[in-house]
């Protein structure tokens, strides 16, 4: 007896090893595809950040004209974001995806055609209509593959991309801006636009070959594995529902923990685009020569190289504490701490660098393990219909943020220390909201441990 209780951990041990291999498997193949999609995707949503700089002086637009045109595309994606989930649900991910990335391609192609601050506003609406479904999109999408306790750093990998696109795309924005300036007859932010569009294109060309719908059609996949993959989905929306949680699609709309995620979604995206947006502009006030976009680009990289590294380690501990609400808490609390001292320090270049950086980090470690909330109680038809709910309410955050920067900075002179404070505000809501919010973690939301294993465990004691 004694030998069976040395040799069961060893078994168990085996079973998490192999599991935990087809789990790499999965993710080496999945994460760096969607990963390059979502780095496209963030590119071609806020490279307006960077044409800013070039654009207003063009085209003669206020910078009221520039926050409303940025926000507006929230607008688009508010409206179409649950019937493009839906959508995928109902022909899947392939052929979703595909339409979306190739779309949101040709609109930011367009907008080196923009001249007037009407069209302006409409590229940015359709930008945002053609791109709506993508992220809620891979996020039930990662739904398909990973159960609840293994999502969270998955999803903490899988947005690294925003952090990658601004590092890479940063310098890049601000090269082409610098340095294609007048080719062709045309200005760096038209080139930009052009330039950053036909990748995404190319790439939503490659999805229909490169993207399975699912774990059951994988062509890379053994049989064993993919029956392992689905048995432990399956086990998971069982916990689910055995514990009482939602998966029906109006069960999402009856649940006020939906309606009060999608309030700390809108409060947190509020800031993320509004520094977002505005950040390129705020850098090159701390001194940069104002036609040195390069500069501007590499001085951008800073704050998102952190936070690329923090939301990463932030979404591990998180998974391996299989603690939720105060680690996405957490991070507006640190976004709180940098949009005070951003609004206290002025224009001193070294406190407003490590102000932003705060900030940005914070925001990102609060969405890398924001969606292990809603997950937590949703499932099925209700977690896509869910998910898609909450981040399209909340991404009318988006529209209000840098529209209200954009605003009081016009009422002011150029003054953006009372929109810090509001933007500070918003996030003080939505941490409120999370740290007394309930039943937003369950039991599945724990560390990492096989199904298997705890019988076996079970069995040795």
């Amino acid at each position: 007896m004694s030998l069976i209780k040395q040799e069961m951990p060893v078994f168990a041990s085996e079973a998490e090893s192999a599991e935990a291999s087809v789990y790499r498997k999965v993710s080496w193949r999945l994460l760096p595809f969607l990963g390059v999609l979502w780095v496209l995707a963030w590119l071609d949503r806020v490279n307006i950040g960077f044409a800013k700089l070039q654009m207003l002086d063009s085209l003669h637009f206020s910078e009221a004209v520039y926050g409303l045109g940025a926000g507006i595309f929230f607008l688009g994606y508010f409206l179409f974001e649950v019937p493009s989930n839906m959508l995928l649900q109902k022909i899947g991910a392939k052929k979703t995806i595909m339409r979306i990335t190739i779309c949101w391609g040709i609109i930011c192609m367009l907008q080196t055609h923009v001249t007037t601050p009407t069209q302006f506003y409409i590229l940015r609406f359709l930008l945002g209509a053609f791109e709506a479904g993508f992220y809620p999109g891979v996020i039930l999408y990662l739904t398909y593959w990973y159960p609840g306790k293994r999502r969270a750093r998955m999803v903490a990998l899988f947005m690294t991309a925003i952090a990658i696109s601004n590092v890479v795309g940063s310098p890049v924005s601000g090269a082409i801006m610098q340095y294609m300036d007048g080719a062709n007859g045309w200005r760096g932010w038209q080139w930009l636009f052009l330039l950053e569009g036909i990748p995404s294109i190319v790439m939503g060309v490659l999805v229909f070959w490169l993207l399975p719908n699912g774990p059951q059609n994988t062509r890379w996949l053994k049989e064993e594995e993919k029956a392992l993959l689905i048995q432990r989905v399956h086990e998971a929306e069982a916990d689910k529902q055995a514990l009482g949680q939602r998966h029906s699609f109006t069960d999402a709309f009856k649940d006020g923990r939906v309606w009060a995620l999608a309030l700390v979604y809108f409060c947190g995206v509020v800031c993320f685009y509004a520094v977002n947006f505005w950040m390129p502009t705020i850098i090159q006030e701390l001194g940069v020569n104002k036609k040195d976009f390069l500069l501007v680009g590499l001085y951008n990289m800073i704050p998102w190289g952190c936070a690329a590294i923090a939301m990463v380690l932030w979404g591990i501990h998180s998974d391996h504490t299989g603690e939720r609400r105060w680690h996405s808490a957490g991070g507006l609390l640190l976004t709180i701490a940098g949009l005070v001292m951003l609004a206290l320090v002025g224009k001193a270049p070294i406190p407003a660098m490590t102000a932003l950086t705060m900030v940005t980090v914070g925001l990102t470690c609060w969405v890398a393990t924001f969606w292990s909330l809603p997950t937590s109680f949703l499932s099925g038809t209700a977690a896509a219909a869910g998910i898609a709910w909450i981040n399209s309410v909340g991404n009318l955050g988006g529209h209000f943020g840098p529209d209200m920067i954009g605003r009081i900075r016009t009422a002011t002179g150029g003054a953006s220390e009372a929109a810090f404070y509001a933007l500070a505000v918003a996030a003080f809501i939505g941490a409120l909201i999370i740290i007394f919010l309930p039943g937003t973690e369950t039991k599945s939301s724990g560390p990492v441990t096989s199904p298997e294993a705890k019988r076996r465990s079970s069995a040795a004691a």
